[in-house]
């Protein structure tokens, strides 16, 4: 056993690496990591102690202030350089606060990312970030960070296009092959990279079922039947977690319980246009059936959305707010006994500047900052997504109106996860290997291949595809010309080509609000109008065209479909991806996890909880040709 008292040279070295691992007479002993610099090993501090008691050991030593801290994770920005202080940020996520400075006000130690630099200069500032934690905080809990996903192509407010990351179809696109196989290793790959730069918690998968095809976060789900949202669902989680939480995993926070894709007329309840979801079709159990599979999986955590289930519960409150969904539904029902986190910005409104994004208090508008964060806990969860406000918990347990006992409950859940995680033991990650595995060629290739393999044959007319490569003068349209004069000879006027080769994307109509975010929302109509539409019915008429439509929701394109000689349906790829396939160097394995309605009327006329139930679909749920 290490002696209780140790030389005041060994207690400094212990402050500044934070490592002992024999004591003064020579005997070996564990190593450990002398996170609260007293000179001795305590049990939280032992990796050879079981998790409970490691949580206990450190949770006796907490302070309310530092409890607090632990039920808060907000966005946090990440210098150019790799640094860890205070400099001025650039782009859409310039606003993001500093994470030096909430852990040094608010006692923070859980950050999600946005925008990031340089792999290498991510895994840098995580690292350097870590070192603070050890060595300047006083009992040095590790950092866990959390990502939105950064392997597909939806760049917007809960996904980052992958750049340096490998680049995979949308998890609608692996919803259209549906093998739970290839879902599974995309996210093995994906959690290799994820750890390379120090992200240990994933804010996905996204499984709420995309049962109203005007939502705009169609594209990060799996599509619309529980089923098979379900099978991928627990690939997914078992790709980043492994069979469990280890030194190794991604923990998953898994979104959004219990199902955000009921919104009325499609309208995303991040804005105050849209707070309630409906239930036409009195569907509200369907949409639980992923999440079954979810804790079948034994995924780390849950995130609610922040609609309220109209007419579903005692009262018409967001999920988080919500009681009878956290503790009687998630909690009772299903015995989850994981994190709870909200989804960002429940609280407190954000000033974005030119603007102000109203807190998601949705049912509880009239409510103070105090009553929405008491609320919460009341209901059952554990932290405060977008928020950085202990101080309210603080004041409320002092003021007598929660409990110390209710506040440990959720710090020993959010503790037990990072020490899972094995972050208490190894939190740095080895800057000098990030380049060899974030975005390895490897991956790349596995990423491109899920592209091809995802493409979906809606419609080939006498078997015009595959094309014949380098034989035919083509017409492009939305394609790189560079990249098509590699399959064929390109000319510029589509009267004088052998076929047209058109790439569009799902149409979508801005929303009118105040809110810049919310026109970043892909909202409204699904189908082609006015200018745009005849030029598309144009070039149909002018050469016979091979049309691609990325579809991020189900577009609505029956004359487009009619005229043209061959329909495919990508989920995210590249020009080069897409050509592969309409030359034949691929094969599109896709069929649709969404069906196309064919009309707007149908789609009106439809019920926002119910799977594929548009009148006389252009193309139903499952279609799929091949060559």
């Amino acid at each position: 056993m290490l002696a209780a008292k140790l030389l005041p040279a060994a207690a400094l070295l212990s402050a500044t690496l934070g490592i002992l691992s024999c004591n003064p007479g020579g005997s070996k002993s564990p190593a450990y990591r002398d996170l609260n610099k007293n000179g001795k090993m305590d049990v939280y501090e032992d990796s050879s102690q079981s998790v409970d008691a490691r949580v206990n050991d450190l949770l006796k030593q907490m302070t309310l202030e530092e409890k607090a801290g632990l039920l808060f994770i907000n966005g946090a920005r990440v210098n150019e350089d790799g640094s860890i202080d205070d400099k001025p940020g650039k782009g859409m996520f310039a606003f993001a606060p500093n994470a030096l400075k909430l852990v040094q006000g608010q006692k923070m130690n859980h950050f999600n990312l946005w925008a990031v630099p340089a792999p290498e200069m991510l895994a840098k500032w995580y690292n350097g970030m870590q070192h603070y934690m050890q060595d300047s905080t006083r009992l040095g809990i590790p950092m866990t960070v959390a990502s939105d996903p950064r392997n597909h192509f939806a760049s917007n407010v809960f996904a980052m296009s992958a750049h340096s990351f490998s680049q995979w179809c949308e998890p609608l696109g692996l919803g259209a092959i549906g093998d739970s196989a290839l879902t599974r290793r995309f996210a093995d790959v994906s959690r290799r990279e994820y750890l390379a730069v120090g992200i240990r918690e994933a804010l996905h998968p996204q499984i709420d079922l995309s049962t109203e095809p005007r939502w705009p976060r169609i594209s990060g789900t799996f599509g619309e039947d529980a089923q098979l949202t379900a099978r991928m669902a627990k690939a997914y989680i078992l790709g980043y977690q492994g069979d469990k939480l280890d030194s190794n995993s991604v923990a998953c926070m898994t979104k959004h319980f219990p199902g955000g894709g009921p919104q009325k007329e499609g309208l995303d309840p991040h804005f105050p246009f849209q707070k309630g979801q409906v239930y036409p079709g009195n569907n509200f159990k369907y949409h639980l059936i992923p999440f079954e599979a979810a804790f079948a999986a034994h995924t780390a955590a849950i995130m609610p959305y922040y609609g309220v289930p109209m007419g579903q519960t005692s009262e018409n409150v967001g999920f988080s707010y919500n009681k009878d969904i956290i503790t009687g539904l998630l909690r009772n029902t299903y015995h989850f006994d994981g994190v709870v986190c909200t989804d960002w910005g429940l609280v407190t409104d954000a000033n974005m500047g030119a603007f102000v994004w109203p807190a998601r208090a949705w049912g509880v508008e009239n409510l103070s900052r105090e009553d929405r964060v008491k609320k919460i806990i009341d209901a059952g969860v554990d932290q405060f997504g977008g928020e950085n406000c202990p101080e309210i918990v603080v004041q409320l347990v002092k003021s007598g109106k929660l409990t110390e006992a209710r506040i440990d409950s959720s710090a020993r859940r959010l503790l037990r996860q990072k020490f899972e995680l094995g972050l208490f033991d190894h939190p740095f990650v080895d800057e000098s290997k990030v380049g060899q595995i974030v975005g390895n060629e490897k991956s790349m290739k596995e990423g491109e291949a899920s592209q091809r393999r995802a493409m979906t044959l809606l419609k080939n007319d006498n078997k015009v595809l595959p094309l014949a490569p380098g034989k035919l003068k083509i017409y492009v349209r939305n394609v790189d010309s560079a990249v098509a004069s590699k399959y064929g000879t390109v000319v510029s006027d589509p009267g004088k080509a052998d076929i047209a080769i058109l790439r569009l994307k799902t149409p979508y109509v801005p929303v009118n609000s105040p809110i810049m975010l919310a026109k970043m929302f892909h909202h409204g109509d699904l189908d082609f109008k006015g200018k745009e539409k005849d030029s598309i019915l144009r070039l149909l008429s002018t050469a016979p065209t091979i049309v691609d439509i990325y579809l991020d929701r189900p577009a609505v394109i029956p004359e487009i479909s009619a005229k043209a000689k061959g329909l495919l349906a990508d989920f995210g790829a590249s020009d080069a991806a897409v050509l592969d396939v309409i030359f034949g160097k691929d094969k599109p394995g896709g069929h649709l996890p969404i069906e196309l309605p064919s009309s707007m009327d149908a789609v009106r006329a439809q019920k926002e909880d119910v799977p594929y139930d548009s009148k006389n679909p252009l193309y139903k749920f499952g279609f799929g040709l091949s060559y």
